[in-house]
């Protein structure tokens, strides 16, 4: 049906289902005239079902044994389909109005307010409960309920953007199959994603909490205020996302509501090393990884990119932008590109153009130099490099720069030879400052080596590369600066920046796994733990070790490993003691289960006792 009175009224001659992409295809009697209004009506039946995508049952049991049902819905990525027929894809946006049948007994949540409800004004949550579960598990539900309000208003601030919906809420599903998902001014969740019971859950089960709740608020920016307009692009939703998450709960959880008292920050950027970047650096390292930008074309291509590659290497460039623009720059940057595109879709090439505009005018980038440049070697390439610095007696020093392969196949047609633009940060002995994380220079694309001169230094000190690890690349040394990075640690490791310990850490041990340094180096870099007490290098230290225990674990070297294990421990365990205490320090909670889940494996004699 056209809305010009005058016109012929159309025909569907034929149709046509394509089940493989799964498309309905209505053919025409006439060509679609541009600019013209058309109105297609069908008649469909959609199921509710029990697979947990589309529009699906959820079920429960309450308190008394009686069955509960719950309809809900997870679309994304393409299941919105299987409620209703729809164009489901993200570049084409549409408003819907919604009408649905229930008993008065019941409730019903959607994207937006009922439209008979009034709204209230300059008020995000109004008076309206903004989470939901189960009766028996809302009590749960109380520290979610502190921390979205403020989270939210942080992103305000952030993005200078005031958050565009009149309401949000926030509901944990019984059965769900994501961690969460950021359906727009409705969230939701897992259970386990939302829900925390000071008395029983543990200090890594809040931080979840938190980090998933504010994960979820800043999609309500980047991927839903902004969509991409392919899932080439689902990094852009995911990578930002994971990121701002971390940012979000440091500004909120200095406070902590429940319990009413001022909280040390959980320093979630240093605890994005471990849990982010050195996770992915795992995956990325193999050849079957593949560029975070990836064309995808049929339905089931596009679920495998909800993948570590698309979230936390994602994340890590977009942290590696915010220090080689600077951050008011990017978020500058970022403000202009939502404000263009609020409402709309948007590509990768899109927010390159508004990054570098700013840059520009902030003259953080050279007028010849774009972001696109450096960050399509980023995107559409897969792997990151290892630099190679060679530290010269005449105060310069060589770095080089290739991909990082962990195992190279020798029957790959994969030559390998990428290249990058490479953000070079550095310190010295002589001249420490950890805090200016700015490249010093670039190595770019097209170079394979380059050589710095001048160099704050001499033989006997040492220079650390890729401060606070912001680049997303790894770094080796000749064995001489080895040795004076180990002489440090030993002899103060507090003069090298914690996330600097982080990254020595994972890049010696990782360098030694993969055939690159000796083992000899990497397990003497190891030996300052005795005296580190930060739950970072901690946690780094010991997520390798772990491969280093699987493969010695049935060899008759395990138990000299083993006491070794339990003599860089010791001292640690010693300070934070078995029994928990959740009055103490977030981050001391955490270190405490290294410690003492460690230990206890190992069959130290104290904490087998407690346990």
């Amino acid at each position: 049906m056209s809305d010009d009175p005058s016109a012929s009224p159309l025909k569907i001659t034929e149709h046509k289902y394509d089940a493989d992409r799964e498309f309905y295809i209505a053919m025409l009697d006439q060509e679609l005239v541009k600019d013209r209004k058309y109105v297609l009506s069908m008649n469909f039946e959609g199921y509710l079902n029990d697979q947990l995508k589309g529009f699906y049952r959820s079920q429960y049991t309450d308190k008394s044994g009686q069955k509960k049902m719950i309809a809900t819905t997870q679309f994304q990525p393409t299941d919105a389909r299987r409620a209703f027929p729809c164009f489901d894809e993200p570049a084409l946006k549409a408003e819907f109005e919604i009408f649905i049948a229930r008993q008065t007994n019941m409730s019903a949540l959607s994207n937006m307010p009922r439209i008979n409800t009034s709204l209230i004004p300059n008020k995000l949550f109004g008076n309206l409960p903004p989470v939901w579960a189960r009766q028996e598990a809302i009590d749960q539900a109380e520290y979610a309920k502190a921390i979205g309000p403020d989270v939210t208003t942080y992103f305000e601030d952030y993005f200078s953007i005031p958050f565009p919906l009149p309401k949000q809420d926030m509901i944990a599903l019984p059965d769900f199959s994501a961690g969460a998902m950021e359906n727009w001014g409705l969230i939701t969740y897992r259970e386990t994603a939302l829900l925390y019971d000071p008395a029983v859950s543990s200090a890594s089960n809040k931080q979840r909490v938190a980090a998933v709740v504010a994960h979820e608020l800043a999609h309500q920016w980047f991927g839903d205020l902004v969509t991409p307009s392919w899932w080439t692009d689902l990094w852009l939703n995911e990578g930002f996302a994971s990121y701002l998450e971390n940012l979000g709960v440091d500004a909120v959880v200095a406070f902590d509501e429940l319990s009413m008292q001022v909280e040390p920050t959980w320093k979630m950027m240093e605890q994005f090393l471990v849990d982010d970047l050195h996770s992915v650096f795992a995956l990325d390292c193999l050849e079957s990884s593949h560029p975070i930008s990836i064309p995808v074309g049929h339905p089931d291509e596009i679920s495998a990119i909800f993948d570590k590659i698309s979230y936390n290497k994602g994340a890590s460039i977009i942290r590696m932008m915010n220090h080689f623009l600077s951050e008011p720059t990017l978020r500058q940057g970022l403000t202009n590109y939502l404000n263009h595109f609020k409402y709309k879709s948007a590509e990768q090439d899109d927010l390159w153009r508004f990054l570098t505009e700013q840059a520009h005018q902030d003259k953080n980038l050279p007028q010849d130099l774009t972001v696109k440049d450096i960050m399509d070697t980023w995107t559409l390439q897969m792997g990151y490099p290892l630099i190679t610095v060679t530290v010269k007696g005449d105060g310069s020093a060589m770095l080089s720069q290739e991909r990082f392969l962990c195992v190279k196949n020798e029957n790959s047609t994969d030559t390998h030879d990428y290249r990058w633009w490479v953000p070079i940060s550095f310190t010295s002995e002589d001249a420490m400052n950890f805090n200016d994380t700015r490249p010093s220079v670039w190595m770019n694309k097209t170079e394979a080596t380059k050589t710095i001169s001048s160099l704050p230094t001499s033989p006997d000190k040492w220079v650390i590369v890729n401060l606070q690890q912001t680049g997303y690349y790894k770094v080796n040394y000749d064995i001489n600066n080895w040795q004076q990075i180990i002489r440090q640690l030993k002899a103060d490791h507090t003069k090298i920046d914690v996330s600097n310990r982080a990254q020595i850490l994972d890049d010696a041990l990782d360098l030694a796994r993969c055939g690159v340094l000796s083992y000899d180096v990497a397990m003497d870099v190891l030996s300052y733990l005795d005296k580190e007490t930060e739950y970072v290098p901690w946690k780094t230290a010991l997520n390798n070790l772990g491969y280093v225990k699987n493969m010695l674990s049935r060899t008759a070297a395990y138990g000299a490993f083993k006491r070794y294990l339990i003599s860089l421990l010791e001292p640690l365990y010693k300070k934070v003691g078995f029994a928990d205490n959740l009055n103490d320090p977030h981050l001391d909670q955490l270190i405490r289960v290294q410690a003492v889940s460690w230990m206890c494996s190992r069959k130290y004699k104290d904490c087998v006792s407690q346990a």
